[in-house]
């Protein structure tokens, strides 16, 4: 009896052993994954850091293409589009104004009544429409028929409390964001279709010709005083309310910003210069690109693997189209270098875009004690369970490095704009500076408030606190709407009939 309990007991004992230095095994295999996995992170946290002088470099860069672009067509990548908007409004305009903002899959047709007296809006109203499939692929004239009959259904909704006067034309801001070659206030050729749309006959027409025609179609008396993209409306609308706004800068889902420049130091401009002395400039700064921008291999494989690699590279690192992508990269790579999330790799995981920015900002956002939100959002969209809360904090920390950068990026690049306007610095005589204000649009900006309140507060970091003090940041929502229709105001036919 003695022998068997022995040897049991050396059974027993050498199955401990066994069992134990499993345990160990597993153990040192799970810490070495975690090594690998916060290696990929301080890796990460380098490669994307912005110290201030970094951020200057970009400011100074951005200045330097701004004028580059201004000098000739081509000359840089920032297209400094001339927008042949001249005369932002005041205030003061009066009047019934229409808009039509044609940007994707759906369009909208708004109308204001403006009272004047400092930037009074009576009354607004407007509805928004569907486009079927089968027109964004068909021929111009079937699209802009169906444009112009809602437009024409809308105006006939007109109530009492929007007037006409007499004998006037009603007057349209139309808001096209497409890529377009402006040729006037009121004219422009597509270059090209973008969205999912894709028409015969259109690319290098008047875009404004091919609407007004589907309007006289209508039998609508209406004119198409002001062609503008949602930027520039974002500017108008800020200066209606504010006569401060000198630039506009739009975070959502894509990016852009627009100034006020004087005509004079536009050397590609070649008309007369005109009477306010004052040009609106479209910088199409998404396509901004330098040496100093903080890139890494995300940034290199999701601009390969893009539909336009090469292009829009400052976009790509700042807006909400592919902030929430960028992270699903880096996590992917933990997944499959450190076994992040055990030791499959999470199919959905691999699927371009399934990650949002939206979804993104949730879990950044999250301020509960166990990450709920995070760990509701990794198993609901990439299908990924019972994740620790180590694992959860650390993507937590993946989303903090990816928005800071994008949102001290853009801080750089509103840095780069005001320093060409003058405004970077404060007054070297000791004088008290002009209040200055950025009307911001876009959804990125409006709702992810780490992003926003990091970009402002870099912003007042590379500014100084002097000159900070006249820099306002302000949201000026649906500039694609409104500041259309304040456009179609302020460059309206009958302007100098009032003034004379």
């Amino acid at each position: 009896m003695g022998k068997v309990a022995v040897g049991a007991a050396v059974v027993f004992a050498a199955a401990a052993c066994a069992v134990a230095a499993l345990v160990v095994r597993h153990r040192m295999r799970s810490s070495g994954r975690w090594a690998r996995a916060m290696a990929i992170l301080k890796e990460l946290e380098g490669k994307c850091a912005t110290p201030i002088g970094k951020l200057r470099q970009v400011a100074d860069a951005m200045t330097v293409e701004m004028l580059a672009g201004l000098a000739s067509e081509g000359g840089s990548k920032l297209k400094m589009l001339i927008s042949y908007v001249d005369n932002l409004p005041t205030g003061d305009e009066t009047g019934l104004f229409y808009a039509l903002d044609l940007g994707g899959t759906n369009f909208r047709v708004l109308r204001v009544q403006l009272g004047g007296k400092g930037g009074n809006v009576l009354k607004q109203e407007f509805e928004e429409v569907s486009i079927p499939p089968n027109l964004m692929v068909g021929s111009s004239s079937e699209l802009f028929d169906f444009i112009a009959a809602a437009l024409a259904k809308f105006v006939a909704s007109e109530g009492e409390e929007f007037h006409l006067p007499v004998g006037r034309q009603r007057e349209l801001g139309f808001t096209f964001s497409f890529p377009v070659k402006q040729t006037s206030i009121s004219s422009g050729t597509l270059i090209k279709w973008t969205k999912g749309f894709a028409i015969n006959g259109t690319v290098g027409e008047d875009v404004v010709a091919e609407l007004t025609k589907a309007i006289e179609r209508q039998d609508l008396d209406m004119r198409v005083t002001a062609l503008v993209n949602d930027t520039i409306g974002t500017l108008a609308g800020g200066r209606y309310y504010d006569n401060d706004v000198a630039a506009a800068v739009i975070l959502g889902t894509g990016t852009n910003a627009a100034y006020v420049e004087h005509a004079q130091a536009i050397p590609k401009w070649h008309g007369l210069l005109p009477k306010s002395g004052k040009m609106v400039i479209n910088m199409e700064w998404g396509n901004f690109r330098s040496s100093h921008l903080p890139i890494t291999e995300y940034d290199q494989a999701l601009d390969a693997e893009s539909l336009n690699p090469g292009e829009q590279i400052f976009e790509k690192l700042i807006s909400g189209m592919y902030l929430g992508e960028i992270v699903r990269r880096v996590l992917l790579k933990m997944a499959e270098e450190a076994a992040l999330f055990g030791d499959s790799i999470p199919p959905k995981l691999g699927v371009q875009f399934i990650l949002r920015t939206p979804d993104m900002s949730a879990m950044h956002h999250d301020t509960s004690s166990d990450l709920r939100v995070v760990g509701t959002k990794l198993k609901d969209i990439l299908g990924i369970s019972n994740t620790s809360l180590k694992t959860r904090k650390l993507v937590v920390n993946v989303c903090d490095i990816i928005a800071k950068r994008g949102a001290r990026l853009a801080a750089a690049g509103i840095l780069g704009v005001l320093k060409k306007q003058g405004h970077d610095a404060a007054a070297r005589d000791g004088s008290d500076m002009q209040r200055r204000v950025i009307a911001m649009d876009g959804g990125l900006y409006e709702h992810y408030t780490i992003f926003s309140s990091c970009l402002e507060t870099t912003l007042r970091e590379l500014l100084g606190e002097e000159a900070a003090a006249s820099i306002v940041i302000k949201l000026a929502s649906d500039g694609s709407g409104i500041g259309a229709a304040l456009l179609a105001a302020s460059h309206s036919q009958y302007l100098e009939l009032e003034e004379s």
